[in-house]
Order: C-alpha cells, then structure tokens, then sequence
C-alpha cells in the first residue's frame, strides 16, 4: 500500500469512527449511499463534528466540559485559520481537516458554506441572543441549512431549487434539534427560542428549565416541531433530483429525525424526562419508509417551495470562485 493510499484509508478510518460515535441516525443512513459518496458524505460529517467539538469542549457530541469564553475564542480562530488552510493549500495539522481537504477538493465545496458553518458556532462562542423566529432560523441555517449544501454538493446536486430543498431539510433538523434539547441547552446557559415565544407565554430566558416552566415549554416544543413540518415537506420534493441511493439516505435520516420531532410531540411536559432517541427496530423501518419515499418521488408531482419559507442566503460570485483549494501539500494525519 503506498504511502497516499494509507494516508486516505486513515482518514476515512478517522471519519467512520466520528460518525458511529457521534450520529447513530446518521451513520444508519450513511450506509445507503454508494461508496463515492458515503465516503464525502462521512468525511464532511467529520469534519462538522470536529468543529463542534472543538468549541464546546466534548468529544464526539459527549460529555461537553465548561471551557471560558477566552478559550473558545482562541479554538474558533484557529478552526477558521485551518478552514482558510484547506483552501490556500497549506499544511494542515489535523486528520478532520485533511479529509475535509479531499471532501472540497472532490465535490467542490465553496468556501463561503465552511466560513457560513463557522459563523453558527461564532454565535454560540459570542453568546447570541435569538430575538425573533428569524433570528432562530439563521443560527438553524449555519449550524444546518449549510451542511445540507454542502451534502448536497457530495452528492452530486449544483442546481439552485435543489440545493433550496437540501437547506430546508437542514433546517427541519435543526429546528428538532432544539425542540428535543431545550432543557438540556438551557442547563448549559444556552437559548435557541425566540425571545418573543418566551415573552408571550411569560418565560424569564434564564428561568427556561425550571420544572414550573414545563407546560410552557412543551407549548413551544411542539410549535418548534410543528414549524419543521413544511421544511421536512419541502425536502421530500427534492429527492427527485438526487441519485437513487442518495436519495434514499437522504429519506431514511429525514424519517428518522421526524420521529424524534415526533416523540417530542407526544411526550409533551415529559420530553426531557430523558433524552429522546430512536430505538434500533425504528431506524430498520426508517429504511424501509425511506425507500418508498425515493421511490416514489420519482413519479411525483411536486409544488414549487413555499414564498412562506426561510430563504437561504445566495452565494457570491466571489465566493463561487473559491469553490477550489490550490493544490495541497501531503497532510498527515
């Protein structure tokens, strides 16, 4: 095996064991893809993962530790500097980053979606205050709407409506994100609710997880779930214009993130009794809806999005230009 070849087998060693680790949901669907495109697919999740650990002091999505607002400054500059590297070319000193190299270098990755991703963790590093729903929907875009371009772009989609319908199904993982991880959040002085949603139902932003709170808050859970809906809808129509078995990944994770929406739903003043999953039995029928929904979109007739949907923000020029890193020196891992 020569020196590249072991080097690539490392990395893509590094990304499975991110993925198995930090996304159950994900690293089921991940399987459906043909092998160009898990291997994109689970290099770029490593690569998201990193960087969310990194500024939340956790490994894996697990056991985040208290870290000051200095340091984690310090950590984002250096990820936005080793982003930069990717593209200019440069040695990288991280295994996350050097896959992400292959991963922009194979799919075209702008540079404007990983500075736009950066720019989500920035607004937790600077503690940001979400006012309105908007303003919730932002941080949902840079957290998520962005990955879904940027995993769209692996698996082959450059069209503009298609690239629309991957960020909204970001966006509908994002906003069951939050709804399943208020209380969570909350206990680590974290708040993606619109302030305007507390102030209506008479919630104090730093009062979020007191038990007296709870009705309340599963008012808001459920309207969270509710307004992932359309998103989750307006993804489907997607499907049509991805590879089969993209497609049917991209259907399967959908499934599964929806019921987690769901089981938020029904639980209502209990959804975080405990953490909300899905069990083994319910990803293997997640497979199965997933296939038919591929399937079946073939045949479909789909509306045109939604006017009443978040809008992504369009790419520059300028940006699009940065789609490519100059060449790369060998990056160990």
């Amino acid at each position: 095996m020569t020196g590249k070849a072991a080097q690539d087998d490392a990395l893509i060693e590094h990304a499975n064991q991110s993925i198995a680790v930090g996304s159950k949901s994900f690293a089921a669907a991940s399987k459906l893809f043909d092998e160009r495109t898990r291997r994109g697919a689970v290099m770029l999740y490593a690569w998201c993962r990193h960087c969310d650990d990194v500024i939340d002091g956790q490994e894996a999505g697990h056991d985040a530790v208290s870290i000051s607002r200095e340091e984690a400054e310090r950590r984002l500059a250096h990820l936005k500097a080793q982003t930069r590297a990717v593209y200019n070319g440069e040695a990288l000193d991280d295994p996350a980053f050097a896959a992400f190299r292959q991963v922009v270098l194979a799919h075209q990755i702008p540079e404007q979606h990983a500075l736009e991703h950066l720019a989500g963790f920035e607004m937790d590093v600077l503690e940001r205050r979400y006012l309105s729903l908007d303003d919730t929907l932002q941080y949902c875009y840079h957290v998520a709407g962005v990955v879904g371009l940027m995993m769209a772009r692996v698996m082959g989609a450059r069209d503009e409506p298609t690239l629309d319908r991957a960020c909204d199904l970001g966006l509908a993982f994002q906003l069951t994100n939050i709804a399943r991880d208020i209380i969570p959040d909350a206990a680590v002085g974290r708040c993606y609710l619109p302030e305007q949603w507390l102030e209506e139902l008479g919630v104090p932003r730093d009062q979020v997880a007191d038990i007296h709170h709870r009705p309340a808050i599963a008012v808001l859970g459920q309207r969270l779930v509710e307004l992932a809906e359309p998103y989750y809808a307006s993804a489907q129509a997607g499907l049509a214009a991805l590879p089969w078995r993209s497609a049917w990944a991209v259907a399967t994770a959908a499934a599964v993130y929806r019921q987690i929406g769901m089981k938020v739903l029904e639980a209502g003043e209990h959804a975080w009794d405990e953490r909300i999953s899905t069990s083994k039995a319910e990803k293997i029928g997640a497979v199965s809806i997933g296939l038919w929904r591929a399937l079946t979109s073939r045949f479909a007739r789909w509306p045109a999005r939604s006017a009443q949907l978040w809008q992504r923000p369009r790419p520059s020029c300028a940006a699009d230009h940065r789609a490519s890193p100059a060449t790369a020196p060998s990056d160990a891992p």
